[in-house]
């Protein structure tokens, strides 16, 4: 149930920052709007908190995720620090969407890790 939640919460955010920005024609269209970046920022903030909470177990099951640049984006967002431009689209860009992609291909390989009664 816990890893089943946290992947719903990881999706769901993921989900919602692509909404966000799927029209979006790059870079300097995002950071030019302050309402789309605080949005995006805080489904970002989501995410990293999010992962940040996977047991060691499921984080060793997924050695491809960028838990560095998790680590260090939410360390930027959680503490409001500047400059933070290339991490936030890094995070948008290749960070999210990858992890998005690993995670549902883990679940997809071991559904039993994302099972309720687990």
């Amino acid at each position: 149930m816990y890893h089943q939640s946290l992947y719903a919460i990881v999706m769901d955010a993921g989900t919602e920052l692509g909404v966000l920005t799927r029209e979006m024609q790059g870079e300097p269209e995002l950071f030019a709007s302050a309402l789309t970046l605080a949005a995006v920022e805080a489904r970002l903030l989501t995410m990293a908190h999010t992962l940040g909470n996977l047991t060691p177990v499921l984080r060793a099951k997924l050695p491809h995720v960028d838990w560095a640049g998790w680590q260090a984006l939410h360390e930027l967002l959680r503490l409001n620090r500047q400059p933070r431009r290339d991490a936030v689209w890094y995070a948008v860009s290749a960070l999210a969407p990858q992890t998005m992609e690993l995670l549902a291909a883990l679940r997809r390989r071991e559904p039993v890790w994302f099972e309720s009664g687990y």
